[in-house]
């Protein structure tokens, strides 16, 4: 089942900096997952469900060209992904092995899958950048996946940049990443985020007309007051 769209764009309007504050404020420290990067510049805010996709290392008798037709395969994976998910795929940061390519991007973006997200790397960069889908990853390789992984399986837990994901966990990626927020916590930080973004948003203001960091950021009473009655201000 998809997020309900006002969830998606409740986040859509927070960004993965504040997140990460929200969730460390809950004792989650590790949601950050490192090597994912846009493939190109512009590509905007994406939330979504995740679905898992997960590889382990080549082992020559499995990972091979042949392998890419059986029931266990990206190509049949892609063709489980509901509508509006975020596929993650755990590459264990393997670098010299592009996970997919144009054709498999392409026919994701058919599927109105929301993102691509891995820790290792894609190939066929001009063909994916045309392809219309949106990729977080670590670089570019020419040669395909089984020259250094094999895939065995989606919707399973896996780790991708050194990050723990579950299928249907939620995942926001913007400019500065992707981040996770697990399942469970996902009504407290929709109750926390938004208010979070317009604290800071507001401490911004305060900071272009020259106000000093000390006690505004983070604030101390007074500041809290003016804050307040900001907001009052606004209703």
């Amino acid at each position: 089942m998809s997020l309900d769209p006002e969830i998606v764009e409740t986040l859509k309007s927070v960004s993965t900096a504040t997140l990460t504050t929200v969730l460390l404020k809950k004792g989650l420290r590790n949601v950050w997952m490192r090597g994912t990067r846009p493939l190109k510049p512009g590509q905007g805010r994406v939330v979504g469900k995740a679905f898992t996709l997960r590889f382990v290392p080549a082992r020559e008798d499995l990972a091979t060209p042949e392998s890419w037709a059986s029931p266990i395969s990206t190509r049949a994976a892609i063709e489980a992904m509901p509508e509006g998910c975020v596929a993650v795929a755990g590459a264990m940061g393997i670098t010299d092995a592009g996970i997919f390519g144009d054709i498999l991007c392409a026919r994701m973006a058919k599927r109105n899958v929301a993102a691509l997200i891995t820790d290792g790397v894609m190939r066929d960069a001009e063909g994916v950048l045309s392809s219309g889908m949106k990729v977080w990853c670590d670089g570019i390789a020419a040669p395909p996946s089984v020259a250094g992984l094999t895939f065995v399986g989606w919707q399973e837990p896996i780790a991708c940049g050194g990050v723990a994901v579950f299928p249907d966990d939620i995942v926001v990626v913007d400019e500065d990443g992707a981040v996770l927020i697990p399942a469970k916590l996902l009504d407290a930080v929709l109750a926390e985020a938004p208010e979070q973004e317009r604290m800071e948003a507001w401490i911004m203001t305060e900071v272009d007309r020259g106000v000093p960091l000390p006690g505004l950021y983070p604030m101390n009473a007074e500041t809290k007051a003016r804050y307040q009655a900001w907001k009052d201000a606004q209703k």
